[in-house]
């Protein structure tokens, strides 16, 4: 799969990505841990069990990246220069162990580059939403992506 360029987006486009993604514990674990995050929320399940949780969480940073990525095939997957900025983040709902996440985005706005006449500066709304469609993450984020094939040359 490839990813979409600028000339093939346009404001008020919803794309639902295919894949979907369940998240294990040793997903959870392995990442905080690597991210130096000792939040017993996340490692210790005695103690997250006497929370309003009832169990540990996943990683919101891990989510939140979980959700870029499920996005790359079928919109940025080769076709843009770099992420700008990351906005607006929001964690509704908990995502905890075994459960599949799926994304959804949307384009908000579109710009070309001034300063870069092969490129478009698109900022998106993704979610990140359980099997049962309840929300886990939501943000915006700002891509420059190529504006077509013969930008990349």
């Amino acid at each position: 799969m490839t990813g979409k360029y600028y000339n093939e987006l346009s404001v008020g486009m919803k794309i639902k990505h295919t894949n979907g993604r369940t998240v294990t514990e040793m997903d959870n674990v392995m990442f905080s841990m690597l991210t130096m995050n000792t939040q017993p929320l996340h490692s210790n399940e005695d103690f997250a069990s006497k929370t309003q949780f009832g169990q540990r969480i996943v990683n919101g940073i891990f989510t939140l990246g979980l959700v870029t990525g499920l996005t790359v095939p079928e919109l940025t997957e080769g076709t843009i220069v770099a992420n700008l900025g990351y906005e607006r983040v929001v964690h509704p709902n908990p995502l905890f162990h075994g459960e599949t996440v799926y994304a959804e985005s949307e384009v908000l706005e579109m710009r070309e580059s001034k300063s870069k006449p092969n490129v478009g500066i698109v900022r998106l709304k993704h979610w990140g939403k359980k099997s049962d469609g309840t929300i886990v993450v939501e943000f915006e984020r700002t891509v420059m992506f190529l504006k077509n094939m013969e930008s990349e040359k």
